[in-house]
Order: C-alpha cells, then structure tokens, then sequence
C-alpha cells in the first residue's frame, strides 16, 4: 500500500504543479503582472506552505532545531538543487529585476538572519537566540518586499494596458483560473505530503535511521512542491515563474516563516548552523553570478550546482 501512496503521491505533484502553473500564469495575464511577479508571491508562498507548516508547528511545539533547520535547509536546497535540476533540465532565462533587486533581497534575508542569530559573537550573551524582536523585525522586512511586490505590479499594470475580454477569450475568466490554481496548489501540498510519510516508511523498512531519513529524504520531499513547480514552469516556458518560485521561497521562508515562528517562540540557536548560513550565503552569490552570464543559468551551471548540493549533502550526514 504504501508505494501505491508513493505513486500517487508522485502522479498528485506532477499534475498538480501543471495546472498551478497554468492557473497562476493566467492570474498574471489578467493581473496585467508580469509571471515573475505572480512566481514570487503566489508560487512562491503556495509552494512554500509545507516549510512553514512544519516550522510553525515546530515552534509551537519548542522544536526550535526543527524550525531552524528546516528553514535554512529549504533555502540551500531551493539555491542549489531545486535551481540546478532545473537548469539542468531547462536553461533557466533571468530577467533584470531579478538580478538587481530579487537575488540580492534574498542575500540581504541572509544576512539579517546571521546578525541576529550572533548574539555572543555582537553582543557577547552566553547564547544565541532569535527572539521575539528579531522576529519583528523579519516581518517589517517582508513588508518592506510586499511594498516592492505591489509596487512592481502596479507600475507593470500602467505600463502594459490590456484588453480584458479579448484576453478572456484565450485564457478564461477569473473563476476559472483561480479555482485551477487552488486545485492545483492543493493537489501539490497532499503530492508532497503522501510522498515524504511514504518514501520515509519504505526508508525506515530498508534499514535507514530516521537520522538520515529526515536529512535526506524529509528534507528533499518537503520541498518536492518548489522542484516541481520551477521544473513544470520552466517546461512551459514560464521560467519567470520558475525562477521566482524559487527566489521568493526563499525570502518568504527567512522573513515570514522565521519571523512568525520567532514570535511565537523564541529559538535558540545551533552552533552548527553558522557553517549553513555562510554556505547559503555563498550559494546566493553563486546564483547572483550564475545569473549575470548572459542573463540564464545554464545547464551546466545547474549541473554544478546540483553537484554542489549532493557533496553538501554528504557533509552534512558525517557531521550529524
């Protein structure tokens, strides 16, 4: 039973990430927003809803090391593995505002988190935390990227008016699209969900520890919907979404998740966790430079950075 549910898990992501591509794609056709901007707020915090999840409830349970972990975990996988399958399956085209103003908000979201979380190195406490402030503060920053958002599509409406009925006609009304996309996301968030509780029992059947199981298999399942959706996108030719799914994933996962989670509780710290930080933080400028050649990651760009992850990944386990 339990590779049926595999199964179905895996048919429910595909198909899912199919019509949430289609549906959200349309929204930013009679949004008159370009998709990347529809891939770096609905697609990203839709596909981003299994991450929050599960660290909401970690927080709410003290787990701080879950809600942490995931979170950064998420981010490196989104930067290396989910960017570099990806490219490697599709060049990924980039667009201006991408690379100056995306990228370096998600390096920014970084690099708040590793001044906050310093609190012996800045502040000389005996321990580091995220605490309630910190949390804040994250917030006010993800507020300050909505603004950028909303900015964005509203200058894009101006710029590009559009005939609401004759685009009607080839991509359908409102209703339509939106009950497509929430279908779809839906379709998405169960996909991932019978795909990590499945993969991880026949996991724990072959021997694995729930060690390694939860560093490779939850870890990589919990962001399936991100790997799917940027794979379906850029199949589509939608690689504005693709690449904005996975850009805003990111930002929303540091800035909403962890700043939600940090108010309800206050996290401490893992030590090990500084290595994480500064190894996101090169991915991101890796991305960054990726992205300036040409304006596409290419695929043997996203071939290096899925290496990357697979020798990441390795560490990690002999750390652990």
């Amino acid at each position: 039973m339990v590779y049926v549910l595999l199964i179905i898990g895996f048919g429910l992501l595909i198909k899912g990430a199919d019509y949430f591509i289609d549906g959200s794609s349309n929204i930013a056709a009679l949004f008159r927003v370009p998709p990347l901007i529809v891939g770096l707020t609905i697609v990203a915090f839709g596909t981003g809803a299994p991450e929050a999840t599960v660290s909401i409830i970690a927080a709410l349970e003290g787990n701080a090391d879950v809600t942490i972990g995931n979170i950064i975990g998420s981010n490196l996988l989104n930067m290396s593995l989910v960017v570099g399958i990806t490219a490697a399956i599709f060049p990924l085209a980039v667009e201006r505002p991408t690379i100056k103003k995306e990228i370096p908000f998600a390096f920014l979201a970084t690099v708040v988190l590793l001044v906050v979380m310093s609190d012996r190195q800045l502040e000389f406490a005996t321990e580091n935390w995220i605490t309630r402030s910190d949390g804040i503060i994250f917030l006010l920053f993800f507020a300050i990227f909505l603004y950028y958002v909303i900015e964005a599509a509203r200058n894009s409406r101006e710029e590009e008016p559009l005939d609401l009925n004759k685009n009607d006609q080839h991509i359908g009304g409102w209703g339509k699209n939106v009950l497509i996309t929430v279908v779809g996301l839906a379709a998405i968030v169960l996909g991932g969900f019978l795909v990590v509780e499945s993969s991880t029992d026949i996991a724990l059947r072959l021997g694995m520890s729930e060690t390694l199981v939860g560093l490779t298999i939850v870890a990589i399942g919990s962001s399936l919907p991100e790997l799917i959706t940027s794979i379906t996108a850029a199949m589509k030719q939608q690689s504005e979404i693709a690449l904005g799914n996975i850009v805003g994933s990111s930002i929303f996962n540091l800035f909403f998740v962890l700043g939600i989670s940090s108010i309800i509780s206050p996290l401490p710290v893992n030590d090990k966790l500084f290595f994480d930080i500064v190894v996101l933080l090169i991915l991101t400028i890796v991305l960054f430079i990726f992205s300036l050649t040409h304006y596409k990651v290419k695929k043997y760009e996203g071939m290096a950075l899925t290496f990357f992850y697979i020798l990441y990944l390795i560490y990690i386990i002999m750390r652990n």
